[in-house]
C-alpha cells in the first residue's frame, strides 16, 4: 500500500455503522478535520453535535459527496458499502479485513506538528498500537518546537534564497539533529536567531 497524508478538512467521510470501531473511525476522521456523516438505523448515543447521523439501515445514496468511506458493519453490510464505494469512485475502508477494500488508517500520534503513524497492514492493529506508543514516547517538547520553528522559518528560506542548491542544502542543514541538541541546551529564541543568522549567510552567497 502506498503510505499518504490526506487532507480532509472540510470534506465528507461517511461512517457505515456506529458499533465501537465505526466511533473510533468517525472521532479519528473528525480530528482530521472532516465533516462526518454516520450511518445506523439505531438513535444515536453521545456523539459530538458536528456529527450528521442519518438513521436509516444503508443504502448507496449515503454515499453522495463523500471523500473516504468506512464500512464498520456487519459483513454482507459491508460488502455492499465497499461495492457501492468502488462503483462511484469513492476510497473505501473495510472494517471485515483490509484487503477488501482500499486503504487501512495507521496508528497515529499527534504532537504539534509532528505526526507518526503506524501500520502493520492489517496484521496486527494491537502491535502498530503499541509501535505508535514507542515512538510517541520519543516526541520530547524539543522535537516540536523544532518543526514549529522550520515550519516558521521554511518560507522566509523560499523567499530569499534564491539559488536553488544552496536552498536545498539549507533546509536540510537546518533539518539535522545538531539543533535539536541546541533547542534543548538554548532554547527556541536562542535556536531562532540562529538560524536566520544561517538564512542569511545563504541568501547573501
Amino acid at each position: 500500500m502506498l503510505p499518504v497524508m490526506l487532507n480532509v478538512t472540510g470534506r465528507v467521510v461517511v461512517v457505515v455503522g456506529a458499533g465501537a470501531v465505526g466511533r473510533r473511525k468517525a472521532a479519528t476522521a473528525r480530528e482530521a478535520g472532516a465533516l462526518i456523516r454516520v450511518i445506523d438505523p439505531n438513535p444515536p448515543g453521545s456523539m459530538e453535535p458536528e456529527v450528521v447521523w442519518v438513521t436509516e439501515e444503508y443504502r448507496e445514496t449515503h454515499l453522495v459527496g463523500a471523500c473516504l468511506v468506512f464500512a464498520c458493519g456487519p459483513p454482507q453490510v459491508n460488502a455492499q458499502v465497499v461495492a457501492d464505494a468502488t462503483a462511484q469512485g469513492v476510497w473505501v475502508n473495510s472494517a471485515t479485513g483490509p484487503a477488501a477494500g482500499d486503504f487501512v488508517l495507521p496508528a497515529v500520534a499527534r504532537r504539534g506538528g509532528v505526526t507518526v503513524a503506524v501500520s502493520t497492514l492489517g496484521a496486527s492493529p494491537a502491535l502498530a498500537r503499541r509501535l505508535r506508543d514507542k515512538l510517541e514516547a520519543e516526541l520530547e517538547p524539543a522535537l516540536v518546537e523544532w518543526v514549529a520553528l522550520l515550519e516558521e522559518l521554511r518560507p522566509v528560506v523560499l523567499a530569499t534564497v534564491a539559488d536553488p542548491a544552496t536552498r536545498r542544502a539549507l533546509l536540510d542543514t537546518l533539518a539535522d539533529w545538531p539543533w535539536l541538541a541546541r533547542i534543548q541546551c538554548e532554547g527556541v529564541a536562542a535556536v531562532r536567531v540562529a538560524m536566520r543568522e544561517e538564512i542569511g549567510r545563504a541568501a547573501g552567497a
